[in-house]
């Protein structure tokens, strides 16, 4: 790990995060089209330095404790009379306790979870050079929207992102829930992470379809 990351305080590593994932790609590094997921991906956070609203995530009839992932990307339904989304979150987690704030949010409940896209997002160019707006490209929605949309979630994937000691040691002597991936925060720094094959590996299996022998 360079001593810069090592040394950086928790504020400015997260910054150091959301400055790489905004280079990502709508579609997340690895995911391939799938019968799994036929909708269309779009990176909900970190948006533009502009963008005052990005998508968040909630519970039912609370408008207090969103949830606010350093990275979002949501796979949206391709069909409006079954509306949803799957997401993938990236968590940079600077300390331990970080690590089991963040875990927390995900763990498996009984409660539903929504992900709500305000309307400015949806009206919003996806791409900076392209000014179709991301409503266009959500196939579930057939006419521009009028206000922001809230869907559920169906599937919850997350890679967090550790320091290299702490993710050594959580290597040695944990196991990683089904839903959550981890990787070193170097990997989330690096210059054009999202082309690193073994980060391309990594996301690949945090798809839907990676708990299935073969699709049909």
């Amino acid at each position: 790990m360079s001593e810069t990351l090592r040394s950086a305080p928790p504020h400015s590593l997260d910054q150091q995060v959301r400055t790489q994932l905004r280079k990502w790609p709508q579609r997340p590094p690895g995911v391939m089209p799938s019968p799994k997921q036929p909708g269309t991906w779009l990176r909900g956070r970190p948006g533009d330095w502009a963008a005052t609203n990005q998508p968040f995530l909630k519970l039912p009839g609370s408008n207090r404790l969103r949830t606010l992932p350093d990275g979002l990307w949501l796979h949206f339904s391709p069909s409006p009379v079954d509306p949803y989304v799957d997401i993938l979150c990236i968590e940079a987690c600077s300390s331990l306790q970080n690590l089991l704030d963040k875990r927390s949010r995900f763990s498996p409940t009984t409660s539903s979870l929504m992900a709500y896209c305000p309307l400015d997002w949806l009206l919003g160019p996806a791409q900076p050079n392209d000014e179709t707006p991301r409503w266009r490209l959500i196939r579930m929605l057939r006419t521009e929207p009028a206000g922001p949309m809230i869907l559920p979630v169906r599937d919850v994937r997350v890679v967090f992102g550790l320091k290299t000691r702490h993710y050594e040691g959580f290597v040695r002597y944990q196991v990683a829930q089904p839903h959550e991936f981890y990787c070193p925060m170097d990997a989330l720094t690096a210059e054009h992470g999202h082309e690193n094959p073994d980060m391309r590996a990594l996301i690949a299996r945090a798809s839907a379809t990676a708990n299935f022998m073969r699709l049909p």
